[in-house]
């Protein structure tokens, strides 16, 4: 038995990118943290949380009892063990972030010991490349269209506008934002379109969102992202029966219970789980499936780190609808931090890596510039 010998954190700092929130993120706060889980055989594997380094830590002294000498190549179970024992410290709050980290590096090293690749662990791939969208903020017409032109021309073909001002200025700010995003990408690229109303104090309301819908459709959008608050759940339900556009939702969700009754009630055409936040691929698999029962098409939520963007790779290889995935543009979390640079080839696809895991290999050098924790990896 390969057992887990201790966890280690260390939170990503220095690069934070804009987040487009209301009480707006700087580069030294830390809304990401890596994890690395060894084992007494001297494996490693990686994992990334979508919460502050503080939290994480704190999760994992609470964990490490559950965790310590348990079985590294069993990562649904201990994953479960490790939710089962702490429901009464809050479903869906930080221990399950970090128990989202933990899982996602579990998987990384049972991929490593069996010498495949997560996708295929997980049941099987239906593809070896996935379309990535560019996702952006929104900005004021012109310099959003100066944006994405740019980012065009580096071979992307797919691209998400979201949060900044839209929804805070006017329907007429909003329509322009939008015609400019749509005549500098073109025609035939995919354009979606993400309100942020998971926002803190989101103005706006049921009416505002179908009245948006029905400007989007106008403009060809792929998918209308988080226009309501993330309670509501009876809104959401008959927005998607009138809406025009298909209605997207669900990063702020954790845990596969908490996405049952959005799934069956019928309130998403496209569920977006996150992988560092809803308990690891353990957990976002069962999600997965569970939107494929229900007729809801699942694209992994990727404002996220090069390891959560590895972990969406191999979940999109086993999933038959899930042909996108969210590449938050222009992050040193996810350019900068891996020793191979992610490279789009000529149709503006990623490859999924074959190598096994998540078939990532971290820059050490640069893992310490953005953690100052080298100890991470040793």
């Amino acid at each position: 038995m390969v057992k887990i010998r201790e966890i280690k954190c260390a939170g990503l700092r220095g690069a934070t990118p804009e987040g487009g929130w209301s009480n707006e993120l700087q580069p030294d706060d830390c809304v990401h943290t890596l994890i690395a889980v060894h084992t007494d055989e001297g494996s490693i594997g990686l994992g990334s949380v979508f919460t502050n380094d503080h939290l994480v830590r704190a999760a994992l002294k609470i964990l490490e009892p559950l965790y310590r000498d348990e079985n590294a190549l069993e990562p649904e179970r201990v994953s479960e063990k490790l939710h089962q024992h702490t429901f009464w410290l809050g479903r869906g709050g930080s221990i399950t972030h970090a128990i989202s980290g933990i899982d996602i590096a579990l998987w990384d090293l049972l991929g490593q010991a069996t010498g495949q690749p997560i996708g295929r662990l997980l049941g099987g791939r239906y593809r070896d490349r996935v379309r990535p969208y560019a996702s952006i903020l929104m900005d004021q017409p012109e310099p959003l269209a100066d944006r994405l032109r740019e980012i065009k021309e580096q071979g992307f073909n797919a691209f998400k506008i979201g949060w900044g001002p839209f929804g805070k200025h006017g329907h007429t700010l909003d329509e322009a934002i939008v015609y400019a995003a749509r005549e500098a990408v073109g025609n035939d690229a995919l354009l979606m379109v993400d309100a942020g109303a998971s926002d803190a104090f989101w103005p706006q309301n049921y009416k505002w969102a179908l009245r948006t819908a029905d400007m989007l459709s106008d403009y060809n959008v792929t998918w209308f992202e988080e226009p309501l608050v993330p309670d509501a759940l009876e809104d959401y339900k008959e927005l998607r029966r009138r809406s025009p556009v298909p209605i997207a939702g669900g990063e702020v969700l954790t845990r596969r219970q908490a996405f049952q009754p959005w799934l069956q009630g019928g309130a998403f055409d496209v569920v977006q789980p996150d992988v560092t936040k809803v308990g690891g691929i353990s957990e976002e698999r069962r999600i997965a499936w569970m939107a494929k029962e229900n007729g809801v098409r699942f694209i992994p939520h990727g404002w996220n780190t090069a390891i959560g963007l590895a972990a969406d790779l191999q979940l999109a290889s086993a999933f038959p609808d899930t042909d996108l995935v969210e590449h938050l543009n222009g992050s040193p979390f996810i350019d900068e931090i891996v020793a191979e640079p992610w490279q789009l080839d000529a149709d503006g696809m990623l490859a999924i890596p074959e190598a096994p895991g998540l078939g990532l290999q971290l820059n050490p050098e640069a893992v310490a510039k953005y953690t100052g924790e080298e100890e991470l990896l040793d």
